[in-house]
């Protein structure tokens, strides 16, 4: 069963801790993120449009099903506020940081092997091709699973290894984005740049890393210490594809776009707030990766109604939707386009449209891209679902 767009779902169960705990809980019981809400009469199948997701993090890309196994597999006991999958019933001015990132660590903390990791990206790439997606661009900080896997090198490489297996497997192309940290050291930023531009050139066939970002909470650091990591990235040929706009406005975007010098901005939705920064966005041809679902459970915007999407859209932004993080979310890639078609009242071909731009915002070769707006261009052209019979 799909999530409304508020996201609510039946709670996950918790995992008895061990000794005692069940070795595997049965992935059966647990909800599935990719399951299509019913298609309204008139209205084409949003599963069915090709699209492109570029806005989804490594640890957050993990299934709940896949949570509680790994848990299970070590005998640990999460955190009730992981295990909640209606986050929404928390009033809105008590979500936030905070909680997510508690529990982004939890599951994080799941994250010690080689087989972890190859399993987080596999299982994303077929979600993903189920919800119709032909290009995933993946964000990953190889900082925080190198323990486990003997360095950072090796960690960005089994993430490149198993994007190239994944994508021939689900006809996902898939690129990586290496995304800094705010809380680490500036300094930490420039290895990661650097370890990033080795990986910028991949023979045919191979996965590579293709942007370079910065992420974790907004509020931390000062962006312009980040700015020689980007030029390190930028040298590359990577693409700058930082956060901002989110947690804090309008300042804190223009601190961003001006120090870092973005293609993208993660979020950038509270840009919104000043019309001509807005203006100037749109105009230097900045793309916007929108995640309402993010926006409503950090507590950023009440509900689904607050999220400035139509505002974006009638400025003539570039938008590419979202997920974020749907393992915290509890809502997918899918269920972002779902809710623009049922909170936003976008038409079918407003949807193809956003479908159209997120394609034009990858960093996908244009021969891809040609290929993709033509698929996009077909299933526009479909006949919509007739009504059920009665």
């Amino acid at each position: 069963m799909r999530p409304s767009p508020a996201g609510r779902r039946p709670a996950l169960p918790g995992i008895p801790a061990a000794p005692g705990a069940p070795s595997r809980p049965e992935s059966a019981d647990q909800p599935s993120l990719t399951e299509p809400a019913p298609t309204p009469a008139g209205r084409r199948d949003l599963a069915r449009l090709p699209k492109a997701h570029l806005h989804l993090h490594f640890t957050g890309a993990m299934r709940p099903a896949s949570l509680l196994e790994m848990a299970a597999a070590q005998g640990v006991r999460l955190p009730a506020h992981l295990l909640d999958l209606d986050p929404l019933t928390v009033p809105a001015d008590a979500r936030g940081w905070f909680r997510f990132q508690r529990s982004y660590d939890a599951a994080r903390h799941l994250v010690r092997s080689e087989a972890a990791m190859r399993r987080i990206v596999r299982e994303a790439a077929e979600d993903d091709a189920a919800e119709g997606s032909v290009r995933l661009e993946m964000q990953v900080d190889p900082t925080s699973y190198a323990p486990w896997v003997g360095g950072i090198t090796p960690a960005l490489e089994i993430v490149l290894d198993e994007a190239r297996l994944a994508s021939a497997a689900t006809g996902v192309d898939i690129g990586i984005v290496v995304a800094a940290s705010r809380i680490r050291h500036p300094l930490d930023a420039r290895v990661l740049a650097r370890l990033a531009a080795q990986y910028a050139d991949a023979p045919a066939g191979q996965a590579r890393v293709v942007g370079f970002g910065l992420s974790n909470d907004e509020r931390m650091g000062t962006t312009p210490a980040f700015a020689p990591a980007f030029r390190i990235a930028e040298r590359a040929g990577l693409a700058a594809v930082p956060h901002g706009g989110e947690l804090l406005g309008p300042e804190s975007v223009l601190d961003v776009v001006s120090s870092l010098r973005p293609v993208r901005l993660g979020h950038g939705v509270r840009a919104t707030e000043d019309p001509d920064l807005l203006a100037r966005l749109v105009d230097a041809g900045i793309a916007f990766e929108v995640c309402p679902t993010s926006n409503v459970h950090l507590g950023v915007y009440r509900d689904f109604s607050q999220v400035p999407l139509p505002l974006l859209i009638e400025a003539g932004a570039t938008v590419a939707l979202g997920a974020d993080d749907p393992l915290l979310f509890h809502s997918r890639l899918l269920a972002q386009y779902e809710a623009a078609r049922d909170v936003f009242g976008l038409s079918d071909a407003a949807l193809a449209g956003l479908a159209r731009q997120s394609v034009d915002a990858s960093l996908a070769p244009e021969s891809s891209k040609a290929v993709w707006r033509a698929r996009i261009d077909a299933w526009l052209a479909e006949p919509p679902a007739s009504s059920p019979p009665d």
